[in-house]
C-alpha cells in the first residue's frame, strides 16, 4: 500500500503534529506499506523523518498552511500528483485553521477523496458536541455558540462522508451513530506513543517536580496550579517545583508570558517553552506528579497516555473525557473539582505525601498505557483500510466470456 497521511508534522506547531510523528514511526515499519506520503503543513525547518528503525520510503510534500483558504485545492493537487492507494486524515475541527472558512474548506477534503474513489479514513480526535465552546476559547456568546453548533453539525456531516471515521472514545461512537445515524464509525483507541521499559518509579533527588504539559490559555490554565502548589508547600514544608511545559494556545497568544509576569514573586516556577520531541522522555521521567489543570476537555488526552507510559501518577479534573478515559482504559489518578484551587491542592498533597499511594497509581497507569501501544493502533488502521478496499471491489463478468470466469475491479 502507498499510504498518504494528511497531517501537521514536526517541527510544525499545529495541533496533533506529535501524534502524527508517532503514527508515522509505526506505519513505516509495517510490511504492507511500501511508501508513506506525508501531506503536511509548510514549516521553516525540515520535517523530522530521521528514524533509527529500518522502514519504508517516506515522501514529504508540504502542501498546506494554517488558515489558508487554498488548502482544499493544494492538498487535492498533491493527492493527484502522488497517487496514493489510500489516505488517512489526522484531524480535529481547527486542524486547518481557527478561521471559520479556512477550517471548513480543509475539512471538505475527505469528501473529495470519497468522490475520487480513494479509500480514506478520518481519525477525528474530537467532536463539537463534546466541546465547551466558551472554555475552549471559541466564543462565550450564546447566539454565536448556536451558530457554531450549526456549522459544526454541517461540517460533521461532511466529515462523515469519508469511508470510515475513526474516533478514540466509545462515547463519540454513540453520539455520531445516534445523532447522525452514521454507520461508518469505528472505535480505535488513542494509543500510547512510546512504551519504555517499566520504570522503577523512583523520583530523582532535589525538589519534587509538579509538571503540566500542553497548550495553555483556553480551558487549560495554570494559575490555579501555581497557587495549589504554593498551598501544599505551606502546609507540608516540602520542596516543590512547578514545571509548566508547552506553549500558548493559538487562540490566546501571550497567555504564558502574562502568567510568568504575574507570578514572578513565586519561587521555583519554571516555564520550559516548546518541548522538542527528543526532550519529552526526560520531562516526564524527572516529574513526580503530572497535573491536568483543565476546566473542560476536547477529546482523548495524549498527555495522559504519555504520563502513563512513563509510569507517572496524575492529578485530574473530575469531568468529561478524562473521567471516561479512567473508566474505559484503566487509568487512575487523584481527582479535583475543576474550579477549586483547594481541591487541586488536596489532590496534589495526597500524592506527594503518600509515596505508597503514588506508586500504586503510577503502576496502574503504566499498565493502562501499555495495553494500547502505537504499533497496535497502526495495525488497526491497516486492517480498516483492507476492509474498505474489499468493500470497494466490484465483481463483474468478463466481457464476451462464455465461461463463469470473473474479474475483480477496484
Amino acid at each position: 500500500m502507498k499510504l498518504a497521511i494528511v497531517t501537521a508534522y514536526p517541527p510544525s506547531k499545529v495541533t496533533l503534529n506529535e501524534y502524527a510523528y508517532h503514527l508515522v514511526k509505526q506505519f513505516r515499519q509495517k510490511q504492507d506499506i511500501t511508501e508513506l506520503i506525508l501531506l503536511t503543513d509548510k514549516t521553516e525547518g525540515e520535517k523530522d523523518i530521521n528514524f533509527t528503525e529500518v522502514g519504508c520510503k517516506i515522501t514529504v510534500k508540504e502542501c498546506w498552511s494554517f488558515n489558508s483558504y487554498k488548502n482544499m485545492f493544494s492538498v487535492t493537487k498533491a493527492i493527484n500528483q502522488t497517487k496514493p492507494d489510500a489516505v488517512l486524515f489526522n484531524l480535529q475541527f481547527i486542524k486547518f485553521g481557527d478561521k471559520k472558512v479556512a477550517a471548513a474548506l480543509g475539512l471538505m477534503l475527505p469528501w473529495i477523496c470519497k468522490l475520487k474513489k480513494i479509500p480514506n479514513i478520518v481519525l477525528l480526535h474530537n467532536i463539537l458536541e463534546e466541546v465547551d465552546l466558551g472554555s475552549a476559547g471559541f466564543t462565550s456568546n450564546k447566539v454565536m455558540q448556536k451558530i457554531y453548533g450549526f456549522i459544526g453539525t454541517t461540517l460533521t456531516k461532511l466529515i462523515l462522508k469519508a469511508d470510515t471515521v475513526a474516533v478514540t472514545m466509545q462515547k463519540y461512537v454513540n453520539i455520531l451513530e445516534v445523532k447522525y445515524l452514521a454507520t461508518n464509525i469505528k472505535l480505535i483507541p488513542h494509543g500510547t506513543f512510546e512504551i519504555p521499559e517499566e520504570p522503577d518509579y523512583t523520583i530523582s533527588d532535589g525538589p519534587l517536580k509538579i509538571m503540566t504539559f500542553g497548550k495553555f490559555g483556553t480551558y487549560k490554565k495554570v494559575e490555579g496550579m501555581i497557587e495549589a502548589v504554593e498551598s501544599v508547600r505551606a502546609s507540608t514544608g516540602l520542596d516543590l517545583e512547578v514545571v509548566i511545559a508547552g506553549t500558548d494556545n493559538p487562540n490566546v497568544p501571550g497567555y504564558l508570558a502574562k502568567v510568568q509576569e504575574d507570578y514572578k514573586h513565586v519561587p521555583q516556577v519554571r516555564f520550559t517553552g516548546y518541548v522538542e520531541e527528543h526532550e519529552v522522555p526526560a520531562l516526564f521521567k524527572e516529574s513526580a506528579v503530572v497535573v491536568f489543570p483543565y476546566t473542560s476537555t476536547t477529546g482523548s488526552s495524549g498527555v495522559l497516555h504519555q504520563a502513563g507510559s512513563y509510569g507517572k501518577a496524575v492529578v485530574m479534573p473530575d469531568l468529561g473525557d478524562l473521567a471516561l478515559l479512567v473508566k474505559d482504559e484503566g487509568y487512575q489518578g487523584e481527582f479535583f473539582e475543576p474550579t477549586s484551587v483547594e481541591s487541586m491542592a488536596l489532590a496534589i498533597e495526597i500524592l506527594v505525601t503518600n509515596e505508597a499511594h503514588r506508586l500504586n497509581i503510577a503502576e496502574a497507569n503504566y499498565r493502562a498505557a501499555t495495553a494500547h501501544p502505537m504499533s497496535q493502533i497502526a495495525d488497526l488502521y491497516l486492517e480498516t483500510f483492507k476492509q474498505i478496499i474489499e468493500r470497494k471491489c466490484v465483481v463483474k463478468p468478463l466481457i464476451n466470456s462464455n465461461t463463469n470466469t470473473h474479474e475483480v475491479i477496484l
